[in-house]
Parts: structure tokens; sequence; C-alpha cells
């Protein structure tokens, strides 16, 4: 987003415009067609593409007007026995042309212009004035996949009714999500007092980087009573007895991220409190096999999501717990787990055959014969990602490459993937996103090879030594709707 100051939009435009109009300030097509600030993006809307020199198309011919053969004062008449009834001529109301600043202050022309931003600009251009604010606070589809983030150290200093109209600002604009960085017991008080309906509007809550403790979160989570998302990252106050009296059964997505008190017992409080849990994200260094065991059968029609970042304790044992208590799983990510081997893979795809994306990254110990395993009884994948995986080689892509139904796939630096198994990837024909980053054997004429998928949205190179920039040129000349990223 542009660094301009709100004050200066207007007038920056202003003088554009003026340059524009007077011929002095034309800018090359190739310069228009470039992504500019803010204040230039307000003076192509304007101007950019404008052409003024449009006729009308003519009017409709109607029987109030006259004929063409009269002159323009004349009058049209109507014979009626002897006499003529004379009917003066009606004209149309002349168009009201507004000024600059008139139009840029017009409540029917700005919800139209400000739609030609995105939502990050728009958070400039509501400092321009009380009115583009007011208009843009009107309508929440201005502010859509925006999440207000609080920094709570920069808030204390402010007044509360400046809190009162800051938290007032955010139900205007629609927001449900909100996200408290570095968050302490006393801030989390102080917005159950100041934002007394976010009891019934907040439906999302994230808390990073704060020292809030299991008192300050049973305080938040007791007056958000809408809430049903929960993220904690790098929370080191909260314990698992906090967990445990406070997790709410309404919550059905919850992430746990590096929050160092987090461990087996925590995964107990989550199994047993949460009946509706959809999601659940655990990112923690020391969980084991053992909290993988509190997860039963009744979590098995709800449980859709389960994703272990870097839980580097967990073992095919642990796995063993996943596929007989979560047969239903969906998405399953075992990211970072390095002591899941091929043996581990074999019971997810024998068990867990309703999944559609599946995350083995950074998985060391994966070998050949786990893609084949995938190959032979994941009928469902989609999206398979792999990166890191440094023992797979041309043999397993083979084995992959027979999946029709995978649409998405991401080999980031694995070191062993040559030419000959990019032959075995052109035969994918509903693959759409494919990542190549990092792969050092692959050559230009092997990469050339990738023009066979025709279907391909997204295509990510960086790092390949292989990759040229006349590669780069011929992939997008015969690829022209495909992404490809360098």
């Amino acid at each position: 987003m542009s660094s301009i100051s709100a004050q200066g939009v207007v007038e920056r435009a202003s003088a554009e415009l003026s340059k524009r109009i007077n011929g002095l300030g034309l800018r090359s097509s190739k310069h228009h067609a470039a992504k500019g600030s803010v204040m230039e993006r307000v003076t192509n809307v304007f101007c950019g593409g404008s052409n003024n020199s449009v006729v009308g198309a003519p009017e409709k011919p109607s029987r109030l007007l006259p004929s063409r053969g009269l002159s323009k004062n004349a009058n049209t008449g109507v014979s009626i026995g002897g006499g003529t009834i004379v009917t003066p001529r009606r004209h149309r109301p002349l168009p009201t042309y507004l000024s600059w600043d008139q139009l840029m202050m017009d409540d029917k022309f700005l919800p139209n212009f400000f739609m030609y931003f995105n939502a990050c600009e728009r958070c400039v251009l509501a400092q321009v004035c009380t009115r583009w604010r007011d208009v843009l606070y009107r309508s929440p589809r201005y502010w859509s996949g925006l999440v207000p983030v609080l920094q709570c150290r920069e808030m204390r200093s402010s007044q509360t009714n400046e809190r009162a109209r800051l938290y007032g600002s955010l139900l205007r604009r629609g927001f449900h999500s909100l996200s408290l960085m570095g968050a302490s017991d006393e801030d989390a008080m102080d917005l159950v007092n100041t934002f007394p309906l976010a009891s019934k509007h907040i439906h999302t809550l994230s808390l990073r980087c704060s020292s809030i403790t299991d008192r300050g979160l049973e305080t938040l989570l007791d007056h958000l009573q809408a809430l049903y998302e929960l993220e904690l990252a790098g929370c080191n106050e909260i314990t698992e007895a906090g967990l445990w009296a406070c997790l709410n059964p309404r919550i059905v997505s919850l992430t746990l991220t590096d929050c160092i008190n987090v461990a087996d017992e925590a995964v107990g409080a989550v199994a047993q409190l949460l009946p509706a849990l959809y999601e659940f994200s655990l990112q923690a260094y020391h969980v084991t096999d053992a909290a993988l065991g509190y997860f039963s059968p009744k979590q098995s029609n709800s449980l859709n999501v389960l994703r272990l970042h870097s839980c580097w304790e967990i073992t095919n044992h642990g796995v063993v717990n996943i596929v007989h208590s979560l047969p239903n799983l969906t998405i399953l990510s075992l990211s970072g787990c390095s002591k899941i081997t091929d043996d581990g893979v074999e019971l997810i795809a024998e068990n867990l055959q309703k999944l559609r994306s599946l995350d083995l990254s950074w998985c060391p110990r994966i070998t050949d014969a786990a893609l084949e395993y995938i190959a032979c009884d994941l009928n469902q994948l989609e999206e398979l990602t792999l990166d890191r995986c440094v023992h797979i080689t041309d043999i397993g892509i083979g084995y992959i490459s027979t999946m029709l139904s995978l649409s998405s796939l991401y080999l980031r630096w694995c070191s062993q993937i040559r030419d000959f198994g990019l032959q075995h990837l052109c035969g994918m024909r509903n693959l759409q996103i494919l990542s190549l980053a990092g792969c050092p054997l692959l050559t230009s004429s092997g990469l050339s090879s990738l023009i066979q998928l025709r279907h391909m949205r997204e295509l990510e190179l960086t790092n390949c030594p292989g990759a040229s920039r006349e590669l780069f040129d011929y992939l997008r000349e015969h690829l022209p709707r495909c992404l490809v990223i360098e």
C-alpha cells in the first residue's frame, strides 16, 4: 500500500488532473498499465482510460417532439375542425454537471469510485476526509478479506473513549474477526469493558505474542459468546490447566502454535471439551504419541482437518491412533514430523480413504515406497506436498503420475528428481499447480517439456539452476494462462 499521507491525496490528485486536462501530464500507455500509488490510482479513475469524444446516441423519435423540418422555436399543432390546438414543445431538462470538488463528495459517485481500489488502499482513502470515511464505513464489502490487528501496547496510551470509537468503527465496517498483538490480562479486561458488543459480533479471535494468562483468557472467552474460531500463537503464559478451564464447546476451529506450556494434556482438553471441533492445528515440539491417544471415535464425525506441524516426537505409533480415531479426515498435515516413515504413510493410505490433501514436507525418512502406497490407495487426493523429502527419486514421481485426481503437487528441494521424472509428470493432464523450486538436477531441456501441461495455472521454478531467461520466456509463450514464478 502506498505510503502517501491522507491529506495529500486530494491535492496531488487535483494537480495531476489539471496537468492532464491541459495536455501537459500525459503518460505512456505502458505507464498506465503499471500498478501505481493510491494517488495515481485516484487520478487514473478520472482520466486514465476515459474517452470524452464519444457522441451520444440519437434520440428516439417521439410524437411529443417537433418534426425535423420545423425550426427550433416552432410549435406543434393538431388540427381539430376549423381550429388548431397549439402544443408548446417539451424541452428535455439540461443535465447537471458536477465540478471536480462536487464529484469527489457525491454520495452516488463515491461508492463506485472506491470499488477501483483494494481493501488495503481503502484504509488510506478513509483518512482523506469524513465524507470518504463515512461512505467507506457504510458497507462491509469494502473491507472483505481484512482482519483488524490491534497493537495492545500502543492502545494503552490512548483514552478510553478513543478505544471505544475504534471498536465502534470495527462494527460499522462489518468486521467479525479480531487479532490482538502483545495483549496482557489488563488489555483483555479493557476490551471486555470498552467493547461490550464484541460478545455478539466477534466470531474469530487471534492472540499473538501475548503475555495473557489463564485468567485473562478465561475472561475473554466468557465475554465472547459468539466465538467459534480461536488461535493462540506465542502465548507462553497459557497453561494446559487454563485450556481445561476455558475452552468452550462452541469452538469449531482451534490453532495452538509456539505455546511452550502446551503438551499432551492440552490435546486431551481439546479432545474432551470440543465435540464440534472441525479443524485443529498444533505446533508443539514436545507433543508425543500419547497426545493423539486422547482422540476417540466420537470426534470422527466432526474433525475433518488435522495439522501437526513440527511435532518432532510423533512416530508411526501416533499415526496408528490418528487413523483409528479419525477415519474421516479430509486434510492431514504431518509437516516436520521427522520420525514418520514409509510404514506410517502406508497406514494413512490404507485407512484414510477420504483424504483430499496430504502434507509430508520435511519428513526426511519418506522414500519412493511411501509414494507407491499413496498412488495405490488415495484415489481422491487432490493436493500432495513433499517439500524437502530428499530421498524421493524419479521412480516415486512415476508412481505419483498415475494419480488422475491430483491437481496440486509441491516438490520443493527434492534434490534427486531429474528430467526423467518430469517426463512422467507431463502425462498428468489434470495438474494445475506444480512447484519444482530448488530442484538442482533439472535442466532447461527437461523443464521445457512442461508445456505439455496445458491446464497448468501456476508453475514455481525459483532457485532452479537449470531455469534460464530464455526458458521462462518459452514457458510463458506456450502456457499463456499459467503464472510462472521465477
